[in-house]
């Protein structure tokens, strides 16, 4: 092995090292960066194609993160606040005209405001144009004994008896959910994500994967709504599956295929009730 015992010598090399390494800092970062993005994904779909959400271990699921993931969450904010700012300019005679509406229906308040959970299970507040009956919330005095049974398993029911003529309207053009746009404004929800749900349906409908799900923030449109909404349930796992597949897979492109998905939906008045 050699000696080096010239002391220019011993100095060039340790200056040509430390060149080389300021060089390849840079590129060595990056690297790190695009590992812990491969492993991460390469680990979620794992999780995504297990026989079962209900199976997945919580130990498993470790928050994205990396350079990448930083850039398209600021992205993502950035097209919240323009998108939400500028449409609620633009289109603030239209909440005028249905709150007008809503009002004139039946009486009743023009808001009504859901209790959420929020990203990292933060608690929220969601506005929507109220499109059901006074004390709706009632359910045992409004309801049969089959229809409670629906919605404690879907959270949800074909023909609600509770809900308004005008608010059948604005459920099928989702126009209540006009109200939402506030929510994005201020940062509580995105325009792409995962449904706001109640804590106690994200705790038995999602169980070991609601830590997962609540990553991220929910959204007013998402992967489950533009691939069918109601027609896709939580009974048949379908409805999960597809939240959690935004999860795992949340991108600039995937969220540009969801807002055409979407706008298509809704033209075509699909999968709403």
């Amino acid at each position: 092995m050699k000696n080096y015992t010239d002391e220019n010598e011993l100095r060039e090399k340790k200056s040509a090292d430390e060149t080389v390494q300021e060089e390849i800092a840079p590129a060595l970062a990056c690297a790190q960066d695009d590992r812990e993005e491969i492993a991460q994904d390469a680990s979620l779909r794992v999780v995504l194609e297990a026989d079962g959400h209900e199976k997945a271990q919580k130990d498993d699921f470790v928050p994205r993160k990396g350079f990448r993931y930083g850039c398209y969450r600021f992205v993502k904010r950035t097209f919240d606040i323009l998108s939400s700012g500028l449409f609620l300019i633009i289109f603030s005679w239209l909440y005028l005209i249905l709150a007008i509406c809503v009002k004139c229906s039946d009486g009743g308040p023009v808001f009504y405001r859901h209790k959420r959970v929020g990203k990292n299970g933060k608690e929220i507040f969601i506005p929507k144009f109220r499109s059901m009956k006074k004390n709706a919330d009632k359910l045992e005095d409004m309801l049969t004994p089959e229809q409670l049974e629906q919605y404690r398993r879907e959270y949800k029911i074909d023909n609600d008896p509770r809900i308004t003529k005008l608010g059948k309207f604005l459920r099928k053009t989702s126009l209540d959910e006009l109200p939402n746009i506030w929510s994005i404004f201020v940062g509580d929800i995105s325009v792409i994500g995962p449904r706001p749900l109640m804590r106690e349906e994200v705790d038995e409908k999602y169980g070991a994967d609601a830590e997962k799900l609540l990553s991220v923030k929910p959204g007013m449109i998402g992967w489950w709504a533009a691939n069918g909404r109601s027609n896709c349930t939580y009974e048949s796992g379908e409805r999960q599956k597809l939240e959690l597949y935004y999860v795992d897979h949340c991108s600039v492109w995937l969220d540009i295929k969801i807002i055409f998905k979407t706008i298509v939906s809704v033209f075509k008045r699909t999968g709403a009730k």
